[in-house]
């Protein structure tokens, strides 16, 4: 029912449009550069209730082009390891993921598995895995 995009650095007109007339709430990189990505994700996940159903569409040409190569719409300025990383243990922090698709990877041009790798880094983040020891 919302929708929410983060990390987004490049759109046409025709989606442009399509943004504004849907009333999507998007958190472009310069608003991640601005703001930060904490609070991208704050605002975000903030309507999110026990009834929520949450859905990622996990775009992969999402992350900077230097740490994911391997995707087929390459843009620099995308987020870093770190802000991906605390994007995903934000949304799993939730408890509300209920759905996952993984969109964008093409492994005919990464670079020894580099973008494979990290997608699955970042999905295991996505489901509960952490790089800290929290209570």
């Amino acid at each position: 029912k919302w929708i929410r995009q983060i990390g987004i650095r490049s759109v046409d007109a025709g989606e442009k449009k399509f943004v504004h007339e849907m009333g999507l709430e998007v958190f472009d990189m310069r608003y991640i550069d601005e703001m930060g990505m904490r609070h991208a994700m704050e605002l975000a996940l903030a309507t999110l209730d026990d009834n929520t159903h949450l859905h990622v569409s996990f775009d992969v040409d999402f992350l900077d082009p230097q740490i994911a190569p391997g995707v087929g719409t390459v843009i620099p300025g995308g987020p870093t390891y770190r802000e991906a990383q605390l994007c995903m243990e934000m949304i799993a922090d939730t408890g509300r993921l209920a759905s996952l698709d993984v969109m964008e990877l093409n492994p005919a041009l990464d670079v020894r598995n580099q973008t494979a790798v990290l997608a699955v880094d970042l999905i295991e983040s996505l489901f509960g895995k952490s790089t800290l020891m929290r209570k």
